[in-house]
């Protein structure tokens, strides 16, 4: 990098406004000046041991990296329509905290913000905590392996998302998802899942009622269902689940083999329903 930033406080709209080629090392972006959008159109930056008390202060930097940092509950919309960055052992509070985004990639972080990734393209979280009341809505291309998630409303909208070895708490996710894959992962809520399309849970633990209705091509390989009632109404499925299941509902089209179901209700179908249930053994 040609220029070193050290040590230093700023709190003046746009302070280090189009910043190029630099190192921001153990500064402040905190004060009675109250400035927003401190970092705006920076590029090929490098942020670390920093703490940032502001608005907006990485809108439209393209080429960074962002270590040992925390941006705290007045960092609003930290980071929108960024592009190509690292993000590593940093803390982010503040609501909306990356909208828009492409290519941001974040390990060993904790994060609490709602509204979190937002109509962004290319994120990937590792080794992560956090929670978000509506994460990732109307996202493409997202991965997150070994993830501690909660949240309510997760996944909506989103397209092309991978989860590996992760644990999430949340409500309704996934719901008008296309291709998601889940692998060795416990997912919990309400309502999962619904007008998925191309949705694959393999070696998962699923919790919670009324889950993966109104489902197209949806696949379970290898899963366990925990609470799970009023199982996959209308949904097109082929499901290989382990252990008890408490209730299958109207199962659309497919075949859902498990070792064992509590009932299977076949009522009041609004459309011809023509899955079929097998208990192994």
């Amino acid at each position: 990098m040609e220029t070193r930033i050290i040590n230093q406080t700023f709190d003046e709209e746009r302070s280090l406004y189009h910043l190029q080629n630099a190192d921001v090392l153990h500064c402040v972006f905190a004060g009675p000046a109250d400035g927003e959008s401190v970092l705006k159109e920076a590029r090929n930056i490098h942020v670390e041991d920093c703490r940032f008390s502001l608005r907006y202060p990485l809108w439209h930097v393209h080429g960074f990296s962002m270590k040992k940092t925390t941006m705290d509950d007045l960092t609003r919309a930290a980071i929108w329509y960024a592009t190509d960055g690292d993000i590593i052992h940093s803390e982010m509070t503040g609501i909306k905290a990356v909208r828009e985004c492409q290519n941001i990639r974040l390990r060993d972080c904790r994060i609490r913000s709602q509204e979190f990734g937002w109509k962004s393209d290319g994120i990937t979280l590792e080794d992560t905590e956090i929670a978000s009341e509506y994460l990732f809505l109307d996202s493409r291309n997202i991965t997150l392996e070994n993830v501690r998630m909660s949240g309510k409303y997760s996944f909506q909208y989103v397209e092309n998302l991978l989860i590996r070895n992760s644990n999430l708490d949340t409500k309704d996710a996934f719901w008008h998802a296309k291709n998601v894959r889940v692998e060795n992962s416990v997912v919990k809520g309400e309502y999962l899942g619904w007008f998925s399309e191309g949705l694959t849970l393999v070696n998962c633990k699923i919790i919670g009622t009324q889950p993966l209705c109104y489902c197209k091509d949806l696949r379970l390989i290898n899963c366990i269902m925990e609470d799970a009632d009023l199982s996959f109404e209308y949904s097109d499925v082929d499901a290989d689940v382990r252990g008890h299941v408490i209730s299958i509902k109207n199962p659309r089209s497919g075949r859902i083999l498990v070792d064992s179901v509590g009932e299977i209700v076949r009522e009041d179908p609004i459309m011809e329903c023509t899955g079929e249930v097998v208990v192994r053994g």
